[in-house]
């Protein structure tokens, strides 16, 4: 197994807080699976803080470095997305969100303050959640016939596939996520097996 097998995110939800001159910044940091994982997570802090001035973020999903995004949400340019999204990547870590959800204290910070605030915010909920490291995996949808169940079951166990949904009826639909180091061997198995249908999702 090599490294690129892996990456780095982290285990569980978590938040802190930091105060600068009455102003209080939250940050709350949780996995994501995907931008609709996020916009779910972000609505709900946004119905939790309805008083807040701001609710900057940052995200980044997957392993290409190239699905990220990050927001001032009104804050002056570059002061609040780009520390957050820093932090997240000085730490080598991805499916990975956070918020920082700020209280108005009445004192301007000025730009090194407000850069200090959500770096600093963030940085601290960041230390506080485990990190673990995940395998790297490949989502496929399977059909098949449900006599043919207990074999596709067993692969999944037996390889460590993730399993995302699962419809069962008389034709079973299974949404999976596939080591990316044992995906041939997957592959290999399920292709063998009698009416197993195997398709990449895009």
């Amino acid at each position: 197994m090599s490294a690129e097998d892996f990456y780095t995110t982290i285990e569980k939800p978590c938040s802190a807080e930091f105060k600068d001159r009455g102003s209080k910044f939250i940050a709350y940091a949780f996995p994501i699976a995907d931008t609709d994982d996020f916009k779910k997570q972000l609505q709900k802090l946004k119905k939790e803080h309805p008083k807040a001035v701001h609710h900057c973020f940052a995200y980044r999903i997957g392993t290409d470095g190239n699905n990220f995004r990050s927001s001032d949400d009104g804050e002056p340019s570059g002061t609040a997305g780009k520390p957050i999204l820093g932090q997240i990547d000085s730490k080598g870590i991805t499916n990975v969100a956070v918020v920082v959800v700020r209280y108005w204290g009445g004192t301007l910070l000025g730009v090194p303050g407000l850069i200090n605030a959500y770096k600093t915010v963030t940085a601290l909920a960041l230390q506080v959640t485990p990190l673990v490291e995940k395998q790297i995996e490949i989502n496929y949808t399977l059909e098949f016939d449900y006599t043919n169940m207990n074999e596709v079951m067993m692969i999944m166990k037996q390889y460590n596939c993730t399993i995302h949904s699962n419809q069962m009826q008389l034709f079973c639909i299974l949404s999976t996520g596939i080591p990316i180091n044992r995906l041939t061997e997957v592959l290999y198995k399920l292709n063998d097996l009698p009416n197993v249908s195997v398709k990449k999702v895009l």
